[in-house]
């Protein structure tokens, strides 16, 4: 049953980060079962589903794309690393907020969300039950999401 939650909870925001890039980006997106293959800035947060299953989720993109989001949130050419962070601190929120949308229309999807914090680490050191990586005008959205384990 864990195992079908995270799948859950993930194909939400799979689904959510897909929406993000067709309706607040104007792009396509293509996913891949590998890795990320350039330096990626990663957030993450907690769900917590209502059964008390508890996931890290894990959003990231390298620094081309998350300056071409800056550039279409608030029309900034180059940013400073800041500016970077907290767009990618805002996109994980916009797209696990979405997700948990999508999962409150369904009976058995549904979760709470913590606040998003930058994940200082390289995504080589997540070991996650599930990711994808999108590819989005020539950038890579990372996904992943593990189980919580107290």
């Amino acid at each position: 049953i864990l195992l079908l939650a995270r799948l859950s909870v993930f194909h939400h925001i799979l689904q959510a980060a897909q929406n993000f890039c067709t309706h607040q980006l104007g792009s396509s997106s293509k996913k891949l079962e590998s890795p990320p293959k350039t330096r990626t800035l990663i957030a993450y947060l907690d769900i917590e589903t209502q059964d008390a299953q508890k996931f890290y989720t894990y959003i990231g993109c390298d620094k081309r794309l998350l300056q071409a989001i800056t550039k279409i949130f608030i029309d900034e050419e180059t940013s400073e690393m800041e500016t970077l962070n907290n767009m990618l601190l805002e996109m994980t929120n916009m797209i696990i907020g979405s997700a948990k949308v999508l999962a409150s229309q369904t009976q058995t999807s549904h979760f709470k969300i913590s606040t998003p914090h930058l994940y200082d680490d390289d995504y080589n050191t997540i070991t996650p039950d599930f990711f994808a990586t999108l590819l989005i005008s020539g950038g890579e959205m990372y996904i992943a999401i593990k189980e919580h384990k107290i």
